[in-house]
């Protein structure tokens, strides 16, 4: 029997080559996945443990900024009492924020969030252990920077240029005195790094004397464990000190969590390929055991047992998952390759390091290929096993009992029936509870559309037939005929489509519908022209404020200044705002009292929030501030909540004496003359054309939000792009194989007058409804679950409506109509090039 399903194999190797594609796109999405995290997964790790190959011990200081009594850092006279530690070699002081650099045309050079500043911290031999200079030398003077070796290139600077540099302030412009190269981690996500001369590092992110980190390396012979007890009773409250090797490993361990999630994500799509692909390999083994009904059951008359027939079948399965395997790993090793390559076109850069090749992935690869293969082929080896011989002998094809249709169809509509319940069940719970509930009849209902879906296909083809006949005639006869032939080969072909387009339709209804719902609420909530706000997400200085403030044009400028104290003995978020702007620049629509009354020294709460509370316009509440200062507080305006602003307002008169350093994530402002080119650039004149402060309208604000919900989306698309390749694959192998089943009939066609046109035509139109068909399933349920989701969502987004996409879905059709044709150009060609009396001849 081994040498038999090796034969068939090898006999039918043209059959099998969707199938084995299949495997193999499968495959390599896993085995790719596999090792393109393992390789970054080292290199992060590599890249760790040298960054602390050379420090023994490493000190980190969390001080409360915000506390006047507290250090804020780590003195000098520290780091000179850990240099005078016996065993310690050296001891350097870091400390860093953000910092961007302009190109020579005045844009920022790198992603923004992963731009930084750090200060040159020199031993006595000159040089600072953790950059290696290329050219120049470090900054030790207050005009002085270096910059990192990529950014010098990007910005075309060379040393002796005068480099301008942001930060939240004003820009300033500095003499570039060195070039370098770093294995910080912000550089090789596609940042940039700004070193400074070690006081301006100090009065630009911290206070004049103190560092925020402290490097100690050991003396030869030095413990580490020792130097660490030595060193920790010498550090001011808040700061923690760990060895080297110790935070080394633990930054390891963040790596790998995070690298975890991206690797369950990334295989997550690969098991949706997979899915989809054992509908492809369980029609095409279908097929080709309908096919070979006279030969297999001339080896049950001649002594086969059933368990023969189905294990030939299996062992065909595995010698195809075993060669699909192989290849696909090939296919993963490149594909990983590949995306480390994209990460650098992208701008983010990945550390140096080898390909990893470990176990794992080869296992992977092997048991996902063999295993699913022999899965989908399990059903159809099973079916070949219960005909009986003189049967099978006797009728080509073995046809479906009504039984066994009526309880497929029966099992398929309790199934389908369990699910929707579940879906509609958890639309209405909502929350993180309505979703489980939504994910688990997702699945039922899915399970149960593709066990209907040969039901389905004669009412819903039956609908698109006419629409064929009229234009096409006879080959758009055949076509509709032809499809609905074989109901269940029809529908395991068109649920590989219909999985893949449930999900990108579902993605898509969600997509647009909290699309739409965040730009209404920009559109209803904003009345400011602009947003400004840092390019990292970081706060702005005051310094911004002012210069705002001061712009002639500008009728109303408020902050959204973050501010926690306690009220009432809890801890409450709120925002510091200029009193008189903010209901300018903000749709602040009040309940009770006056907003007005923020001037008066009094606060304004947020609906919700003076429900939850019991607070009421009026009413005087203790407050502890955040530099420990306790007053009170007379609750002057109750307004409707809004996802603009905090649920507690103060005027930034009232917060910032008892703010160190206020941090302003954004500034809203009112110009008059609204948006126009001239107060944009008004606007960006007086922030002194700073590239890390970005200006933004009503337009680019809603651009934002929508920019990001249309980049997920992309990236769900790209990575459900296998699917949808698989179930082209499954069409292309279904009507291939049809056609090779009805090589008699088409030859017949041929004499009677069929054209090869016609013929052409004809098993175009036959993939074009296949492919319809599933587009219609997938479609259908997709927008079903993308309302559900919404549904579960909508109490977290104020103005959620559902929007069904049509233009999208136009698109998916139309794709689906071109999925078809493109599948056909093979199977058609095949078809109308048979030699009508050969085919004639053909059993």
């Amino acid at each position: 029997m081994f040498r038999t399903a090796l034969r068939n194999v090898l006999a039918h190797k043209a059959r099998l080559l969707m199938t084995v594609l299949a495997v193999v796109l499968g495959v390599a999405f896993v085995s790719g996945t596999l090792v393109f995290t393992d390789t970054l997964s080292n290199a992060f790790r590599n890249q760790s443990a040298k960054s602390y190959e050379d420090v023994a011990v490493a000190v980190t200081s969390y001080a409360d900024e915000n506390d006047p009594k507290a250090e804020p850092g780590i003195s000098q006279q520290t780091l000179d009492k850990v240099r005078g530690v016996d065993g310690v070699a050296a001891a350097y002081g870091r400390v860093d924020g953000f910092a961007g650099v302009a190109d020579p045309d005045g844009k920022l050079i790198g992603v923004g969030w992963s731009n930084k500043g750090s200060n040159f911290a020199p031993g006595e031999d000159g040089k600072d252990p953790a950059y290696t200079f290329t050219n120049g030398s470090g900054p030790l003077k207050a005009d002085q920077i270096a910059l990192d070796e990529d950014s010098a290139t990007t910005g075309k600077y060379e040393v002796g240029d005068r480099v301008r540099v942001a930060t939240n302030g004003p820009v300033k412009e500095y003499t570039l005195s060195g070039i370098f190269t770093t294995e910080d981690g912000a550089v090789n996500a596609g940042g940039s790094l700004v070193l400074f001369e070690t006081s301006v590092a100090q009065k630009q992110y911290l206070k004049p004397g103190y560092y925020r980190e402290l490097a100690v390396t050991a003396a030869p012979g030095a413990d580490d464990a020792s130097l660490l007890d030595a060193v920790e009773p010498l550090l001011p409250k808040g700061a923690e000190a760990t060895t080297g090797r110790a935070l080394a490993d633990e930054q390891a361990k963040q790596i790998e969590e995070g690298l975890s999630a991206l690797k369950q994500v990334l295989l997550g799509f690969a098991a949706i390929a997979l899915f989809v692909g054992i509908f492809l390999i369980s029609n095409t083994f279908s097929m080709l055991v309908a096919q070979r009904t006279k030969e297999l059951a001339l080896m049950r008359a001649v002594g086969a047992s059933r368990k023969q027939i189905t294990r030939s079948v299996l062992i065909e399965a595995a010698v195809v998952g075993a060669v699909a395997s192989a290849i696909g790993f090939a296919l993963g090793i490149g594909l990983a390759v590949g995306l480390r390559s994209g990460m650098a076109a992208f701008g983010m850069k990945m550390p140096a390091g080898p390909l990893v090749l470990s176990v794992t992935p080869v296992l992977a690869a092997l048991a996902v290929g063999v295993l699913i293969t022999m899965f989908a082929a399990w059903l159809p080896g099973r079916r070949a096993a219960k005909i009986p011989p003189v049967a099978a002998m006797s009728s080509v094809h073995a046809v479906a009992t009504t039984k066994s249709l009526v309880l497929r169809n029966s099992i398929g509509a309790v199934i389908t029936a369990i699910g929707a319940a579940g879906i509609v069940a958890g639309a209405q719970v909502a929350g993180d509870e309505g979703r489980v509930l939504i994910g688990a009849g997702a699945f039922f209902a899915l399970i149960g559309v593709i066990i209907l879906i040969p039901l389905l296909s004669r009412p819903v083809i039956a609908v698109i037939r006419p629409v064929l006949v009229g234009p096409f005639g006879v080959a758009g006869k055949l076509a509709g005929q032809n499809a609905v032939r074989n109901p269940r080969r029809t529908g395991a072909t068109a649920s590989a489509l219909a999985i893949g387009l449930t999900l990108v339709t579902g993605l898509s209804v969600l997509g647009v519908t909290v699309g739409a719902a965040l730009d209404k609420m920009t559109t209803d909530h904003i009345r400011a022209d602009y947003m400004v706000s840092m390019a990292n997400g970081g706060g702005l200085d005051q310094s911004a404020l002012t210069a705002l403030e001061k712009a002639g044009s500008a009728s109303a400028v408020s902050p959204q200044q973050a501010v926690y104290f306690e009220i009432d003995g809890r801890f409450a978020s709120a925002s510091a705002v200029n009193a008189g702007a903010i209901e300018k620049v903000l749709n602040v629509e009040v309940v009770s009292g006056s907003i007005g009354s923020l001037a008066d020294g009094r606060i304004a709460i947020a609906e919700k929030t003076a429900k939850n509370r019991g607070w009421k316009v009026g009413e005087s509440l203790p407050v502890t501030f955040s530099d420990k200062k306790k007053g009170t507080l007379t609750v002057g305006a109750v307004y409707k909540d809004s996802e603009f602003l905090s649920p507690v307002l103060v005027d930034t008169k009232i917060a910032n004496p008892h703010e160190v350093r206020p941090f302003i994530p954004e500034i809203w402002v009112k110009m008059t003359g609204g948006q126009t080119e001239a107060n944009e650039k008004a606007l960006v004149s007086a922030l002194g054309e700073n590239p890390a402060i970005k200006v933004m309208d009503q337009q680019d604000i809603r651009d934002e939000f929508g920019g990001m919900i249309n980049t997920l989306l992309n990236i769900m698309y790209g990575l459900l792009a296998m699917a949808l390749i698989i179930a082209v694959l499954g069409v292309v192998n279904t009507l291939a194989m049809s056609v090779f089943e009805r090589k008699h009939e088409i030859g017949m066609l041929r004499a009677i007058g069929l054209d090869r046109r016609r013929v052409k035509r004809m098993v175009r139109l036959e993939a074009v409804v296949i492919s319809l068909f599933g587009a219609v399933i997938g479609i259908g349920l997709g927008s079903f679950l993308g309302w559900a989701i919404g549904e579960s969502i909508r109490s977290s987004i104020p103005g959620y409506a559902l929007v069904l996409p049509w233009d999208r879905i136009g698109i998916f059709l139309a794709l689906a109509g071109l999925v078809g044709v493109l599948a056909a150009m093979w199977p058609a060609r095949s078809a109308a090039r048979l030699n009508m009396l050969n085919a004639i001849k053909a059993e």
